[in-house]
């Protein structure tokens, strides 16, 4: 099949979150099972090419964007496995400080034009490039209206996109592209479609509520995530009423794991490697990571890691309620790792201070350091609010450090809940997002820790040989195109 994916992040150009991982691993897998996978994104002043080579392709490229048009270039890279990137270059649009936002997490004004025109821009390219795909995979609200692009190209171009059929991947519902209907005209699609059914929302243009109604398939990224939004009005900021009306065309697939860049047998971000029953290359690991983060050099203890947006989704803020409850009565260090809400920022990166050794922090993102966390820690904590799937937990399977997790969508999929009776399980869950649930879940697992040995080893054991790769993953998607 010819396959088209079109999205705003990609690994190893440009990554905010687990979209670019997901973008950035599944094109290459399809392409391994013998697909024609081309991928589109926007040509960021913020890319990286790690090969540094880029090829000008279409230097110059009109897109009808309302009432007018605008020109753009194209360039265009391949990478190991074959699969084909486009590069959509307008400056004014995205040779910026950020992608999404500006240092001050500011969102862009114009980003209803900016990714609206990258969109149809990405439509255009397929077009005058003459790959006409069987698939158009869209991903979350940046490129959700290419489904209804698609539909107005088919109408004015008969023989374009005439056999093309449109699926859109929901990472994370909470985000929706909402918009000012003054930016509708640029858009440049009919205004029957401006209605309470489509793309308006409450006199707003709501771009992912647009790409539902007008996808052949929607999908998320696991299945727990795909029943909860389905039929909870919160979790699903209000999309579940028309996520329902896609019926069987709205299913949930698991992302998985891009192994090739975690794993602590090759891991080239990590002192030491390591595996199941050679553990020496994980106390290498810890030594470090306590060295990086200022905690007292001292094996025994056990590390809880946490790599994370600081958002509201993430729970963090609940953490932060009871984590000096934590410290002051648990004999544990804890590394943290991100950024986002400022005052969080501000509490996190406070509390080295007043838990000398025994707590360290990193305010930023920094890609070796969270290698370095998931390899060196013997828990990671995830007290997420909601997740769609997550990928810290799988990658802190492989690492065989054990998740400490909120049993809600991908995170109740993934971690199979740990046994007193007999050690059986992958990590420890709790239900209830409150402070009190989180400090009995975190002692549970430290109790283990010193109480239980045996259990932990053997819960590592088994959680470092858990396969969470793409290719199952792939085959489900390879299925999917085909329906």
């Amino acid at each position: 099949m010819k396959i088209a994916m079109l999205a705003s992040e990609c690994t190893p150009f440009i990554k905010t979150g687990g979209l670019a991982d997901v973008v950035g691993a599944l094109p290459a897998v399809l392409q391994r099972l013998g697909h024609d996978v081309v991928v589109i994104l926007p040509a960021y002043s913020l890319n990286t090419y790690p090969d540094g080579k880029l090829t000008p392709f279409f230097s110059k490229m009109g897109v009808k964007m309302g009432g007018k048009e605008e020109w753009c270039s194209v360039h265009y890279a391949d990478n190991a496995e074959g699969v084909r990137h486009y590069f959509i270059e307008f400056n004014q649009y995205f040779q910026r400080e950020g992608i999404y936002n500006n240092s001050s997490m500011k969102e862009f004004d114009d980003n209803a034009e900016r990714f609206s025109f990258f969109t149809k821009a990405a439509l255009q390219l397929l077009k005058d490039m003459k790959f006409s795909p069987d698939v158009v995979h869209a991903h979350d609200w940046q490129t959700a209206l290419a489904p209804a692009y698609v539909t107005e190209m088919r109408k004015a171009d008969k023989c374009c996109f005439s056999n093309t059929k449109t699926i859109l991947t929901i990472h994370n519902v909470g985000y929706q592209g909402l918009f000012s209907a003054q930016s509708y005209s640029y858009i440049g699609l009919p205004w029957s479609a401006f209605t309470s059914d489509i793309l308006e929302d409450y006199g707003k243009i709501n771009f992912l509520k647009g790409g539902i109604y007008f996808a052949d398939k929607v999908t998320t990224v696991s299945p727990t995530y795909a029943a909860q939004i389905r039929h909870d009005s919160h979790l699903s900021f209000g999309m579940d009423s028309f996520l329902r009306a896609k019926k069987d065309n709205f299913v949930g697939i698991l992302n998985g794991v891009d192994y090739t860049l975690w794993d602590p047998r090759t891991d080239k971000k990590i002192p030491a490697h390591y595996w199941k029953g050679k553990w020496k290359g994980k106390a290498v690991c810890k030594k470090e990571l306590q060295r990086r983060f200022r905690l007292s050099d001292d094996a025994a203890v056990p590390i809880v890691g946490i790599v994370s947006r600081f958002a509201e989704q993430k729970g963090l803020d609940i953490l932060a309620s009871t984590i000096e409850a934590v410290l002051n009565t648990m004999h544990i260090q804890i590394a943290i790792l991100g950024s986002g809400d400022s005052r969080l920022e501000h509490y996190y990166g406070t509390l080295p201070q007043k838990f000398h050794g025994r707590f360290g922090s990193f305010i930023g993102y920094d890609d070796d350091l969270a290698h370095l966390v998931e390899a060196g820690s013997d828990f990671f904590l995830m007290p997420s609010r909601y997740e769609p799937c997550g990928l810290n937990q799988l990658y802190s399977l492989r690492y065989g450090t054990l998740p400490i997790v909120r049993a809600t969508g991908g995170l109740d999929d993934t971690i199979e809940q740990y046994t007193e009776k007999n050690g059986k399980g992958t990590g420890f869950k709790f239900d209830d997002l409150t402070p009190n649930a989180l400090y009995d879940t975190i002692g549970w697992a430290v109790s283990t820790w010193y109480d239980r040995k045996k259990h932990i080893t053997s819960m590592k054991n088994r959680a470092i040989g858990q396969d969470f790769s793409w290719e199952a993953s792939a085959r489900e998607y390879e299925e999917l195109y085909r329906s």
